[in-house]
């Protein structure tokens, strides 16, 4: 078997979707799995849709996610140019397409954008459905008609010239041989009327001239498979392995769109989600492991990944399990790692002089998305209005009135302690419900509410206490009591 030669050939058309990422993802671990070689190849034949911003997230996207290119557009392997509109320079599409003039594989079509739509208008159901098929009409042209056309300079495209009976059966790795009635293959185009190549044929051009040898896409293009056989057949190339992956579904079963909020890789990046994440998540978008392990550098997927194992069942994006992952992989992280993220989102929020690491401790493992450290971690900055409900615990036993007495026994022990630092205080508190005969629960929960004014923290009383300090601590203990004391007060008229 020759060498395993991917590629990844995108369209700088806009943010990259996370179904695009996993082609790349996918024809990246077929490769390196076999110690093969990964291309990166720019479709840039659509010039109405070419966006040149979009040349910039391709690369970076491939960057932050590890998906290193062995040849491309600035790493030449040999088969250059790696971008479609330089390759086309050369003439290299057009001259094949006429190679298939010449075998009766392709014609040239001269019709107008007017006849066309009337041909689209007559071929429509009445369901309104349009049975978008060429009739084969300038098929029949004589060769002097085709020379004076051309002569004359009136516009043309080139189709491909496919059967109308009989059928055509084609391979694909994950769903087996498919076969298609012929009478269903549209003349698709080759060559446009502005002289660039479409896609479906470039792609096919371009695979033969640089090895590739397994191509992975979207369900979406196992109908035009077909027509991209009879192409490699019509010019006796080696067709390779097809691998048409699933298609990536929202929660309620459709296809993942753009108003989802998390189609793109740019999207999650700006939510704040890890590179490394997204493609664990992406590569269990339609693909599973031989066990039930879910975590996966992209090295150790290097080593497992099978594309046999691929699913043809729709993979839907559970932006839940998303954000589950994308924690686990933030609790993992080395801490130097993890402040280079968390530290300026908590800049802010934060702009007293606290200690800022000791805040993104408390939160490293509490979070699945860096955002989501503001909401956690607003009340360090200032003291939220709260009700004096939130004293009140059942399990803790804890009431407005008995919370009234803990605050106001500890404020005078805290005014006079020095040390804020978490053992002491502690050892301060553990002392008094020693002394008080009081359970954990009795001492802590009104003094947590009192120096947070959150039902829930990222961290205990002791470590909220130590990064505010002495002043700001006893300032909300103070706080807790005066609100208390209005409410019994209240209560007691």
């Amino acid at each position: 078997m020759s060498k395993i030669r991917t590629r990844f050939a995108p369209s700088p058309t806009g943010r990259m979707h996370v179904g695009n990422l996993r082609t790349a993802l996918y024809e990246y671990l077929i490769a390196k799995h076999e110690n093969g070689t990964f291309i990166l190849r720019i479709e840039d034949t659509d010039q109405e849709r070419y966006v040149p911003e979009a040349l910039d997230i391709i690369y970076n996207t491939m960057k932050l996610t590890g998906l290193n290119h062995d040849e491309g557009p600035d790493k030449d392997g040999g088969y250059g140019p790696y971008v479609q509109s330089e390759r086309m320079k050369s003439g290299v599409y057009l001259e094949y397409a006429k190679q298939l003039i010449e075998k009766g594989e392709a014609y040239y079509c001269f019709c107008t954008k007017e006849r066309l739509e009337s041909l689209r208008a007559s071929s429509t159901t009445e369901s309104g459905k349009e049975i978008a098929k060429y009739d084969k009409h300038c098929l029949h042209l004589s060769k002097e008609e085709i020379e004076k056309n051309l002569a004359d300079g009136v516009p043309y495209v080139i189709r491909q010239n496919n059967p109308t009976e009989g059928t055509t059966t084609f391979h694909d790795a994950i769903y087996g041989d498919i076969t298609v009635d012929n009478e269903e293959l549209d003349d698709m185009i080759l060559i446009k009327a502005d002289g660039y190549p479409t896609y479906n044929f470039a792609n096919v051009i371009d695979d033969h001239m640089m090895k590739i040898t397994h191509v992975v896409r979207g369900n979406e293009y196992l109908s035009s498979a077909p027509k991209y056989n009879r192409l490699y057949e019509a010019f006796g190339w080696d067709i390779p392995e097809y691998v048409h992956c699933p298609i990536i579904t929202d929660e309620n079963h459709k296809k993942l769109a753009k108003r989802s909020g998390h189609a793109s890789v740019e999207d999650l990046l700006e939510q704040g989600f890890l590179p490394e994440a997204i493609v664990n998540f992406v590569a269990l978008l339609g693909w599973s492991p031989t066990d039930d392990r879910e975590i996966f550098s992209l090295k150790e997927l290097e080593e497992v990944f099978d594309y046999h194992h691929i699913s043809k069942s729709p993979a839907v994006f559970d932006i839940t399990k998303a954000k589950w992952m994308n924690g686990e992989y933030i609790k993992a992280m080395d801490m130097d790692r993890y402040l280079e993220y968390a530290l300026p989102v908590i800049k802010e929020v934060i702009t007293k002089d606290y200690d800022l690491t000791k805040i993104a401790e408390l939160v490293k493992t509490r979070i699945e998305l860096f955002p989501e450290i503001k909401e956690k971690i607003d009340f360090f900055e200032e003291l939220p209005e709260y009700d004096t409900a939130m004293y009140t615990h059942k399990k803790m036993k804890t009431n407005s009135e008995n919370s009234l007495e803990v605050l106001k026994e500890m404020l005078p022990l805290f005014e006079a302690q020095e040390d804020y630092s978490i053992p002491a205080i502690e050892a301060l508190c553990k002392d008094y419900i020693a002394k008080k005969e009081l359970k954990n629960g009795r001492v802590l929960w009104p003094l947590r509410t009192a120096v947070s004014g959150k039902q829930m923290t990222p961290g205990g009383a002791y470590e909220i206490m130590e990064i505010l300090g002495k002043e700001e601590s006893i300032a909300r203990i103070k706080k807790g009591i005066e609100m208390l004391e209005a409410e019994v007060n209240e209560e007691g008229k």
